[in-house]
């Protein structure tokens, strides 16, 4: 289960750069400040972030068990509830773009927010 830590603001900003540059050309990308980080959206739906020194990836409850399984990755744990479908990958991954495949993958097939 990964902890909640504070981190500090730069660490936050690197993160971030490093989703928006592999995100830059996805059509429908959008930031909002969540989770006490950036979340960036598909569509209007969470597709990844950053917080608490790692990324946040919603992969959705059906590849919740294989993800959570791959290396680096932890359950998202809010106020001792387990939140299914999404998954905390540690800051140092080689994996950001198989990670944005398999959310983006889920996230994709989700009908649009209207704002």
């Amino acid at each position: 289960m990964a902890k909640w830590r504070k981190v500090p603001p730069e660490l936050k900003q690197q993160l971030a750069e490093r989703l928006r540059r592999a995100l830059a050309r996805k059509k429908g990308i959008s930031e909002k400040k969540m989770f006490g980080g950036t979340c960036f959206l598909l569509n209007g739906n969470m597709l990844a972030g950053t917080g608490s020194g790692n990324f946040l990836f919603r992969v959705g409850k059906e590849a919740h068990a294989g993800a959570v399984k791959r290396s680096g990755a932890k359950p998202m744990v809010m106020n001792g509830r387990r939140m299914e479908g999404f998954i905390w990958v540690e800051a140092d991954t080689r994996a950001l773009a198989s990670w944005i495949k398999l959310a983006a993958d889920y996230v994709g097939g989700l009908p649009p927010k209207k704002r």
